[in-house]
């Protein structure tokens, strides 16, 4: 009995854990197409309520709709020639991030995205752009 119980319980968690990484993998996906095609509208529907931006060190916290216009900005001074996901997880405390290359006429950015769910939706916390 018990070990039908445990292997109830492995095979539940591991289809868990494959629907969780295929959510965070969507939510990527969606976010880094924003950023392909520098689409500060289409980026900012997937910020929380508050939205931490760190543009080469300056780090702000802005509303959801400051930081669409601060990504609008971004944007107009280095529109991207390319964006892709280098790597993407989770911390130990199930927090999904992703680190990007960020390519454009003016030079290239590391970009660092983590997620938060807010009301059972991943949401962007916090973005960096650093310049290589």
């Amino acid at each position: 009995m018990k070990r039908i119980f445990f292997k109830a319980f492995v095979f539940v968690w591991l289809l868990f854990s494959v629907a969780a990484a295929q959510a965070q993998g969507d939510a990527f996906g969606s976010v880094s197409n924003a950023l392909r095609n520098s689409s500060s509208r289409e980026l900012s529907q997937y910020f929380g309520p508050t939205v931490e931006i760190s543009i080469d060190g300056d780090r702000q916290s802005y509303s959801a709709t400051q930081a669409e216009f601060v990504m609008k900005d971004f944007f107009a001074k280095t529109s991207p020639a390319n964006f892709e996901i280098v790597h993407q997880g989770a911390s130990p405390g199930g927090i999904p991030y992703a680190v990007g290359k960020y390519r454009s006429k003016a030079g290239s950015y590391r970009v660092f995205v983590k997620m938060k769910s807010t009301n059972g939706t991943l949401r962007i916390d916090n973005m960096e752009f650093t310049k290589e």
